[in-house]
This record gives structure tokens, sequence and C-alpha cells, in this order.
């Protein structure tokens, strides 16, 4: 088929689509774990003109210092990082000591956390595993601490998030500390919302396309659903993406934690003060195992 055809049939696809999405029809997360989706949301992690994939690192640095203090970590803990990306994070823990285990779906992430830490002579204190948190097997417990950073456990469903909660819960040994970052309910846009924009090449592809991006705020649900429809303009064809993020006021993410066997949580506003671009954004949980 030519892409003029394509083209032509994509765009009427556009035109038909549903007027609302199926909140989790398709997963409702990024296809982290597509090679060359991976390889170019790597290249997002470490470009460090902006911190919207990870945080540059100047950030990242105020951040492990305040979750070090936090969490009562030292030289010899063990430290479970759930999503850990490339490693960012996991390898400046171990740097100052700790053995990390780090769980992420992203292939193009889990090579770059281990080159990382050989490269950073930390490579007998980190191990990496390339597997969908949901369904994480073989990490082993005794964990000292443990974090799940950039509200990646919004897009879960509820009971996905429970079970990933119940499952770093039984990791850790008792008085352990995790840390959850998660969007600050408050601060969430709460409006149905349309946008596009044209790249050359970016995070949706290496040739030019167009975004199409939809929002759905769903109140009932407290669920915000974006559709994003990439046509790839060389040849017409579309892939069509949906992402879910869950929002939860304080008080029910407390009680999941308390249900997944956390005795305590504390609710931090902000980072604590810590001076992220996009602080005010965000909420850290701060739990111990009961």
């Amino acid at each position: 088929m030519s892409p003029s055809n394509t083209l032509f049939q994509t765009l009427w696809k556009i035109y038909n689509r549903p007027a609302k999405p199926t909140p989790w029809a398709t997963g409702g997360n990024l296809p982290w774990n597509d090679p060359a989706f991976s390889e170019r949301m790597l290249r997002e992690h470490l470009d460090e003109s902006h911190g919207a994939a990870s945080r540059v690192e100047r950030e990242r640095a105020a951040q492990i210092d305040w979750l070090w203090e936090r969490l009562r970590l030292s030289a010899g803990a063990r430290l479970f990082d759930v999503t850990c990306g490339p490693g960012l994070y996991a390898v400046e823990f171990a740097r100052r000591g700790c053995a990390v285990v780090g769980v992420d779906f992203g292939p193009a992430a889990i090579d770059y956390a281990r080159d990382l830490a050989r490269a950073e002579g930390v490579s007998a204190r980190c191990e990496f595993l390339r597997q969908d948190v949901r369904r994480m097997h073989g990490v082993g417990g005794g964990f000292d601490g443990a974090i799940l950073l950039y509200g990646q456990l919004a897009v879960m469903t509820r009971a996905e998030a429970q079970s990933v909660l119940a499952q770093i819960a039984a990791s850790l040994k008792p008085g352990a500390r995790l840390a959850v970052e998660l969007l600050n309910p408050g601060r969430v846009d709460k409006t149905d919302n349309t946008w596009w924009f044209t790249d050359e090449t970016g995070l949706w592809g290496d040739t030019p396309f167009l975004h199409l991006g939809e929002r759905f705020w769903l109140p009932d649900e407290n669920l915000s659903v974006e559709r994003y429809q990439i046509v790839h303009l060389e040849t017409g064809e579309m892939d069509e993406i949906q992402l879910c993020d869950q929002v939860y006021p304080p008080d029910e993410m407390a009680a999941m934690m308390r249900d997944a066997g956390f005795s305590a949580v504390e609710v931090i506003p902000a980072w604590g003060g810590l001076p992220l671009y996009d602080a005010d954004e965000w909420l850290v949980y701060l739990a111990e195992k009961g």
C-alpha cells in the first residue's frame, strides 16, 4: 500500500476514534519493553537539558542525600530500587557502599544500568533485573530500604499498585523504610485537553512524526487518561498509545501502604523543600515496615 493510501486510512481512523478511551484497555502504560522505544526513552533519561524522564544530576544528588538520611542507609545496607530505569540512582547508592537490586521493564535502560555499574566499579554491588515490576520474581529479601520514584506506581491499576506495595513490604526487614514519589493530587491537571506537535525525531520516532494528544479526566475514578496518536509522516502509519495515571489522595495511599504491611506512613510535600524544578508537583510517602 502506498504511503498516501496508508495516510488516508490513518486519518480516517483518527476521525472515527472512540469519543473517549476505555481506561486500562491497552495496559495503560508506555511501551517500555519495546526495544526501539526503550532506546529513545534512554536518550531522554540521559538528556541533561531537561528533567522530564530522569532529573538532572544536580537534582538527583540532592534527592540521593535526602533519601540516604530519611531511609537511614549506611555503607553495607541493601537497597531495592523499583523501576530503576538506567540506574542513575542505584549506581550512586552503590558508590556510597550499598548493595542494590534494581528492577525495570526497559531493555535499553537495564543494559545501560549494568554498563554504568561496571564503568563506576560497583558492578559487584549492583544487580539489575529486567522484569515488569507488577510480576517481580527472584528479587530476594532482607532489604534495608526501597525506593519507587517519579510516580511510577500511578501507571498501574489500584489492584496492581496494592500488590507491588505488598511485594516491596515482604522484601524489607522490619523497621526498614520505603520512599514512594507520587503526584500531589492538588496539583494534577483535572481538565480535558487536546494538543499536537510535530518533530523530526524524538521519543515517538526517529523520523518525522505528528503527535496528537488528548487528555480525559475521569472524576469518579480519580484517573487521568491520555491518548496519543503518533502519525509517522514518511509512511502514513500510526501508533496509538494510552497512558493512565491513577491519582491518589494521601489518605488513600497511606491506607494502601498500611494494608501492604507498613505500620507508619509519613506524607512529605515537595520533597521537604529540596531545590527541584518541579518539587511542588510531588508528594513523598515515607513508610516503615511493621
